[in-house]
């Protein structure tokens, strides 16, 4: 009850009161951007995590010189393996793709239909024209979203594709180019991917690269991506010289280390802003002791105990806390609710886009809240409060009610 009268400004302690509100409030901002940045990472690293494998695979077997002729028994030994779930065979080459004079850059992937229509990443994503259309010896493609805007192809257009390894002649080697009609256009969500791959069925890749029967390389799926050195593992003397295993831990280690690092550092930093606030906490408890010193020798001429006095200070200060760790939980997930209209709006008022896919890989701003994590934030900024108070408690349970109450 001392508690929550000492939360509420008595006569001449405004000053009091507004320095606890600002605590307050510093409390909850922090409390906020905290969720609000953690969420954001993490959905950054789950969405860019699942897209990379559902596009790449937990693991590739690629054959040196980029062709693996007998394939067929490989890819059955990989199959039978503990802990494998699929093996896909597929063809990836670097090539030129044209249209209306315009030339890009392009990865084109050579699939089955059904390996095709099977991989969600595309066959979910399908933003113009179906998939039902791509058909063997039709010379017909799928090709990025952000690809077709830089080419200025729609559905129906026919895309050169330009393969340098063509027919030599005696002036030299002439480039191999065959034009393949667009009956779909899918978008990943992965700028770099939306602006780069081409997929066709197989055995037009195999005929577009000169390869015969041959794949380039044989994707893996696993049953854990974590565990996919270990499950691959006996598979590695049988294919000596013959072709290479790479996880996607040694393909993308640079970027999900450095995504790891960058978390890590963001929780450090924005928990600053808390610690700010816990010093703002601090400060209103220590002028509020100084205010109350009358009350308090009173309270301890009465029979009140250092003990009972310490509890009353640490309830303001941990009360101011807990207001504010709520706050700022309802604001944190305000924004993670309201993220996309927030990003148009600030980038519409500054001119910019501040959320740039062809920088920050994906074209949405994602979010993955962790309960555990937000668990841990509100634990965190509830020590701090609560080690805020300790001082001023002591300071309140320390006043000699004879030196304060000697001339009154």
């Amino acid at each position: 009850m001392i508690a929550r009268r000492y939360l509420l400004p008595g006569r001449g302690e405004g000053f009091i009161f507004l320095v606890a509100s600002i605590s307050l409030i510093a409390v909850a901002l922090g409390v906020a951007a905290l969720i609000a940045v953690m969420s954001v990472m993490n959905g950054f690293r789950a969405e860019l995590f699942d897209r990379i494998l559902g596009l790449n695979g937990h693991a590739v077997v690629q054959g040196y010189g980029g062709r693996i002729e007998a394939w067929q028994p490989l890819q059955a030994r990989l199959k039978a393996l503990p802990g494998v779930t699929s093996a896909t065979p597929l063809i990836e080459q670097p090539l030129m793709g044209s249209f209306g004079g315009r030339v890009e850059g392009v990865l084109v992937r050579g699939m089955t239909l059904a390996d095709i229509n099977g991989t969600p990443v595309i066959a979910d994503n399908v933003v113009a024209g179906t998939l039902k259309n791509l058909q063997p010896g039709s010379n017909t493609v799928a090709i990025g979203a952000r690809l077709a805007e830089a080419l200025g192809a729609r559905i129906g257009d026919q895309i050169s594709l330009i393969n340098p390894q063509g027919e030599s002649t005696p002036f030299g080697t002439v480039p191999r180019i065959v034009a393949y009609r667009i009956v779909a256009v899918f978008e990943v969500g992965i700028f770099d991917y939306d602006k780069a791959f081409v997929v066709m069925p197989m055995s037009d890749a195999q005929t577009l690269l000169r390869l015969g029967d041959a794949v380039g390389m044989i994707e893996v799926m696993t049953v854990d991506p974590d565990r996919v050195g270990q499950i691959l593992a006996p598979i590695g003397p049988s294919i000596a010289g013959q072709a290479i295993v790479s996880d996607w831990k040694s393909t993308n280690s640079a970027l999900f280390s450095a995504l790891v690092v960058e978390r890590t550092v963001m929780f450090w930093v924005l928990s600053i802003i808390i610690l700010v606030a816990v010093f703002n906490i601090l400060s209103s408890l220590i002028m509020l002791v100084r205010a109350k010193t009358r009350d308090i020798a009173i309270l301890r001429t009465m029979g009140a105990s250092r003990i009972a006095l310490m509890r009353v200070f640490m309830t303001v200060g941990t009360l101011i806390g807990g207001l504010g760790i709520a706050l700022g939980c309802v604001l944190g997930f305000a924004l993670l609710a309201f993220r996309g209209p927030i990003v148009s709006g600030v980038s519409a008022l500054t001119g910019t886009n501040i959320w740039d896919p062809s920088v920050r890989y994906l074209t949405e701003l994602p979010a993955k809240t962790d309960p555990l994590e937000v668990v841990g934030i509100v634990l965190l900024a509830l020590l701090l409060s609560f080690l805020a108070t300790l001082y001023p408690a002591w300071k309140a349970a320390s006043t000699d009610p004879v030196q304060v109450l000697r001339y009154e």
